[in-house]
């Protein structure tokens, strides 16, 4: 039973794609990882502290099938995505272009439109299936520098096409970057395989590592092109030279790193991420598609997320028009916890939901089907 290993609280708890529930050992694993080195030592922590980090960036190469040198540790993806875009000589010049999607988080464009404010942001709008490759063909024209891809979308339940989106950026020679923050745990990703040139993530949602943990990822080829401008001693090839003279970029995507690391949020973010590497992200693939599959068999047309799975991510949503707001209090009087956003009432079950929590959901939203 899955629901051994997580704090859950009383209620059904269906808002995984806001933040992941932790697991209860988490707090061991915390304080052995940020309080431990100080007791019984009279030296600094940094040596174990830095090995915290580590244990995070290891468990995200197993996660996603690459490199540990691939990944730097980043505060969130606002600031990842900055730190990349200015790095780049091809997106910082005059004219270039970046093609998204209006349903992006909206984080994601105004960094792009702050950290490259002569670029041209260019939209898939909102109306058109982003889960169509012909769709992100029809955009992905030949001056276009940089495709962002989120691999699934919070307020719509929709997955990208990244493989085939990938493909087509490589054809059209433009760079690719992946968001992977509201799929990374719950939709198998495996950066080998698909080799986009860079990716953005979190742990705060499927991965329940809580919030300041994110990472930024680089293809093998762009490591030593990139020369980011946001640096401190972390970025550098030795922190502990301490010459103030000599600035050498650290040879892997910790040159993206920067100055003092926070260390707390990657030992929780850390755990958890080595158990969800360890159980399979596949394994929470097919359990979480198995209990959406229970909802979406008992409504019509209120159903609004994709039907077919590999257009669907982790999460449903559920649109019942001028009932909308009678259900939302149905399911909070039931203690249910979901939200809500213009598109519908979103859901989304996790590895520690099971057929009960989805059966008392279920028992609700027939009384307004």
């Amino acid at each position: 039973m899955q629901q051994d290993n997580f704090i859950l609280a009383d209620g059904i708890y269906l808002l995984n794609h806001s933040v992941g529930r932790p697991l209860k050992s988490s707090e061991a694993a915390f304080h052995q990882a940020v309080f431990a080195p100080w007791q019984g030592s009279s030296r600094e922590p940094w040596g174990e502290w830095l090995g915290a980090i580590d244990h995070f960036t290891s468990g995200l190469a197993k996660l996603f099938n690459s490199n540990q040198r691939q990944f730097c540790p980043q505060v969130n993806l606002s600031s990842a995505l900055t730190k990349l875009v200015m790095s780049l000589p091809r997106l910082t010049r005059e004219g270039a272009v970046i093609l998204m999607s209006e349903i992006d988080f909206p984080s994601m464009g105004f960094a792009l439109r702050q950290a490259l404010p002569h670029c041209q942001l260019r939209f898939i709008a909102r109306e058109l299936d982003v889960t169509d490759p012909q769709v992100w063909a029809d955009h992905l024209k030949s001056d276009v520098d940089l495709v962002f891809i989120s691999h699934a979308y919070s307020n719509t339940g929709q997955q990208a096409p990244i493989g085939e989106v990938i493909k087509l950026a490589k054809a059209n020679n433009s760079l690719s970057i992946i968001d992977v923050a509201q799929s990374a745990g719950v939709l198998p990703i495996d950066l080998t395989a698909l080799a986009p040139d860079f990716m953005i993530g979190s742990s705060v949602k499927w991965l329940c590592g809580g919030p300041g943990a994110a990472y930024l990822w680089l293809h093998e080829d762009h490591i030593d092109a990139c020369q980011p401008k946001d640096v401190g001693w972390f970025s550098h090839e030795n922190p502990f030279e301490f010459d103030i003279h000599q600035f050498r970029y650290h040879p892997s995507a910790l040159k993206f790193w920067g100055g003092t690391p926070s260390v707390a949020p990657y030992a929780i973010a850390g755990h958890s991420i080595d158990f969800f590497a360890k159980l399979g992200v596949e394994v929470v693939r097919q359990h979480n598609q198995q209990q959406i599959d229970k909802v979406a068999a008992v409504l019509g047309e209120q159903f609004v997320s994709p039907r077919a799975h590999e257009r669907r991510s982790g999460t449903m949503i559920l649109q019942f028009g001028e009932r909308q707001g009678a259900v939302m209090q149905a399911l909070e009087q039931a203690k249910i916890s979901v939200d809500q956003r213009q598109s519908g009432i979103r859901v989304s079950p996790h590895i520690y939901n099971d057929d009960s929590d989805i059966a008392s959901l279920i028992e609700v939203l027939q009384q307004f089907a």
